[in-house]
């Protein structure tokens, strides 16, 4: 089962994912992230005769193996699952996420903004379990924070990007917090908070006890940016729990002649030195079409019941 599972993993069609129609039909290209090597099922007739023969129970083993290492790798499995025992409609439409006890009830009923914070000492502390957003600042961060709520100015929206220069807490439900951070490289915010923003954010990230979560928003329309690997790597460096959440997946046309699935497949290879033992959790979205928003805070509602059981 494992073995099929990683086939879709790896190759799955990227049309299928986004779920709308494309004027010129043509076979979907191939959205495959990594282990590439690993990913190729062309049968071997010299395989197949030793499986008829007295080898067939170590084929079968080595097949397991391999299976139980993807699990273990590629797949982010949550607290609560064993990675042997993942099947394929454990795991979550448009994403590596396997769904495990703790995902609970994901709906949001109510939110409501608390306050703006210009240090992290400042922020809230009640102790309820938060998740951070963060993206280059025209990553589309506020308009995926409204298409999560389905409320249209939650999060400021603007044409002009780098509007958010504090740390904004939305209480969700009365339990638990999105947090707005401001956006990253954009040049046009004041001298002094451009110079202040690594300072007081990577503060946030290192002291804020409260944190399940980063969001790390990627722009999955456009080729992999150095800050945003930058980024990556700083949070997988210190230990921060991260997802990564590429935004902007109902792009069909090429940026730079580069699709959607190419970028994300990319930026998953240059960020993968840093995350050997297990590879983060990540998922498709689009706040035009819808994609990944119920997953999403499924994915959320696991991470914030296994914070709170701890």
């Amino acid at each position: 089962m494992l073995l099929i599972l990683r086939s879709r993993l790896l190759h799955p069609t990227f049309s299928s994912l986004l779920k709308f129609p494309s004027p010129n039909p043509r076979p979907p290209p191939q959205f495959s992230l990594s282990f590439r090597a690993a990913a190729s099922q062309t049968p071997n007739p010299h395989r197949a005769s030793a499986a008829k023969s007295s080898g067939a129970a170590a084929a079968a083993a080595a097949a397991e193996s391999k299976a139980n290492k993807f699990a273990r790798t590629v797949l982010f499995v949550p607290p609560g699952v064993d990675p042997d025992e993942v099947t394929e409609d454990m795991v979550l439409p448009g994403s590596n996420i396997v769904v495990g006890p703790y995902a609970g009830d994901a709906k949001i009923k109510e939110v409501d903004f608390v306050k703006s914070s210009i240090r992290a000492k400042d922020c809230p502390q009640d102790e309820r379990p938060e998740f951070a957003m963060l993206g280059r600042s025209n990553v589309g961060k506020s308009s995926l924070i409204n298409f999560l709520v389905r409320k249209k100015e939650v999060a400021l929206t603007s044409k002009k990007p780098g509007k958010t220069q504090l740390i904004n807490h939305f209480l969700v439900n009365k339990s638990w917090y999105i947090v707005d951070l401001p956006g990253y490289g954009f040049a046009n915010a004041p001298d002094s908070a451009i110079m202040d923003w690594s300072s007081f954010t990577k503060g946030y990230f290192l002291n804020r006890e409260s944190l399940v979560s980063v969001l790390l928003l990627i722009d999955a329309s456009v080729p992999p940016k150095k800050i945003d690997l930058d980024c990556a790597n700083w949070l997988g460096r210190n230990n921060i729990p991260l997802t990564f959440v590429f935004t902007k997946c109902d792009k069909t046309k090429a940026a730079k002649g580069r699709r959607p699935d190419e970028n994300i497949k990319e930026f998953q290879e240059l960020i993968k030195d840093n995350y050997r033992q297990k590879h983060p959790p990540w998922i498709m979205t689009s706040s035009v079409t819808g994609l990944g928003r119920d997953e999403l805070l499924l994915h959320m509602s696991q991470l914030r019941n296994y914070w709170d059981n701890e």
